[in-house]
């Protein structure tokens, strides 16, 4: 159902709207954490390691199509808080003509490069076919993750985070059933793992467009509404790819991290894939969080609430330390026991590894919480750009921490990139948001446009 984040205390609509965003970012880490549990336990320690090794080139490519995705909801989500439907259709079916060219064009582009950009990550040499088997295969079939997250973002931006939780609980649960049927019914190896991620999000996609289009009479398209609009275009394109670019600038400090991560060896590669795999758990109720904000600062900008929007990010705020606090706690008593799911007690260097990354990173989660709602929230307000640059800080950040200070200092620094990395970009967000809000408030004053 439709829900407007306009009206009513802050508080219990953002965590209403927020709660479905988290266990629908569960299933994903659970059946994230199904690939790795069978890959790990079932084909062996180094395709588990080539599947970790994979995860900063996919993030650079399945974040960018994601942040395009969601980039091009916000438009909606302003049209959905002014109650302008007929523009809200017409943002749909634009949306469908760029996620098709954006599919057909990262298809044959991944594809091509896939192997020039592992060698370019120096991924061991052990390692390399297991990887490339299991990226190729993951890159293939980017128009299904293009299109489940096209659909799932728009069904989120009239306030609907319910429906996007179901089709991901069905890809979920398709993808460990498809994860077994490949790896062990057919002895596919780590491609196995990629096959079934695309098959589930595509099978999940197709059955969201259908729910869509039958459920909701605001997403039915008129004839007219199918023409193609160049202005529509410009507008999702001026959001959705600063967005996209924000996501892939974010994933190439990433793939620096990995490429300096690969020269230390197998051991703090498979340490670092466990270990990320662990913090993406923890995280992602920050993360979903901010995804709320983003919605949320959307319908409000369209329905022009000003301090509403103030004061729904000072609640996200507070709701993200307390959670921040708390996970860092788990994550820094538990964290040894946690990794025993796709690793074997005996692996005691890796284990020792794997405790360090969790506990110097745990140490700042509450600079990565306040990182997720800044910007989302001033996407969500429309402010692209700088939300943008800061993910350059922290590329500029992961860049320092990997020449300057892996070569001398090894692991260890290397775990500190990413925390230093969001200090980089939160001193940037702080300043930019304050800013930003002044001249909000003034732009709100002003009489609304009628421009696409």
């Amino acid at each position: 159902m439709t829900k407007e984040l306009t009206h009513g205390k802050p508080l219990p609509l953002i965590l209403q709207f927020a709660f479905p965003l988290i266990l629908g970012y569960m299933l994903q880490q659970l059946y994230s954490l199904c690939d790795t549990v069978i890959v790990g336990r079932c084909l062996g320690v180094n395709e588990l390691a080539a599947v970790g090794s994979t995860g900063a080139v996919s993030f650079l490519v399945v974040g960018f199509a994601t942040g395009m995705c969601t980039g091009m909801s916000i438009p909606d989500s302003k049209a959905f808080g002014a109650g302008d439907y007929q523009k809200l259709r017409k943002y749909l079916a634009n949306s469908f003509y760029l996620s098709a060219l954006i599919s057909i064009v990262m298809t044959v582009g991944t594809i091509i490069f896939t192997g020039d950009l592992l060698r370019l990550m120096k991924t061991p040499e052990e390692l390399y076919d297991f990887a490339y088997d299991y990226i190729f295969t993951v890159f293939a079939g980017i128009s299904a993750t293009i299109l489940y997250n096209l659909l799932s973002s728009m069904l989120r931006s009239i306030g609907d985070s319910r429906t996007p939780l179901i089709f991901l609980a069905i890809a979920a649960a398709l993808n460990i059933g498809l994860d077994f049927l490949f790896i062990l019914g057919f002895h596919t190896g780590v491609a196995g793992a990629g096959y079934a991620s695309v098959l589930s999000q595509g099978i999940s996609g197709i059955l969201c467009l259908i729910y869509m289009f039958k459920k909701y009479e605001i997403f039915r398209i008129r004839k007219e509404e199918w023409k193609l609009s160049l202005s529509c275009c410009g507008r999702l394109v001026s959001i959705g790819l600063p967005m996209a670019l924000q996501f892939s600038i974010t994933a190439i400090g990433s793939i620096i991290l990995q490429t300096a991560v690969n020269t230390l060896g197998t051991v703090s590669v498979t340490a670092v894939t466990a270990a990320s795999k662990l913090q993406m758990i923890l995280t992602g109720p920050m993360e979903c969080l901010g995804i709320t904000m983003a919605t949320y600062c959307g319908q409000n900008l369209g329905a022009r609430e000003f301090e509403r929007i103030r004061s729904g990010i000072r609640t996200s705020v507070i709701v993200s330390m307390i959670y921040c606090v708390v996970s860092a706690v788990i994550i820094i008593v538990l964290g040894g026991w946690m990794a025993l799911l796709f690793l074997d007690a005996s692996e005691t260097e890796v284990m020792a590894q794997v405790k360090e990354y969790l506990r110097l990173n745990a140490y700042f989660y509450p600079t990565l919480g306040l990182l997720f709602i800044l910007r989302n929230g001033l996407q969500g307000m429309s402010y692209s750009f700088l939300p943008m640059m800061a993910g350059v800080t922290e590329l500029i950040a992961r860049v320092l921490v990997c020449v300057a200070f892996v070569p001398d200092f090894g692991y260890t620094a290397a775990c500190m990139a990413s925390p230093v990395a969001w200090i980089f970009a939160d001193t940037l967000l702080v300043t930019v948001y304050f800013v930003k809000m002044k001249s909000l408030k003034v732009q709100l004053a002003q009489p609304a446009s009628a421009a696409c």
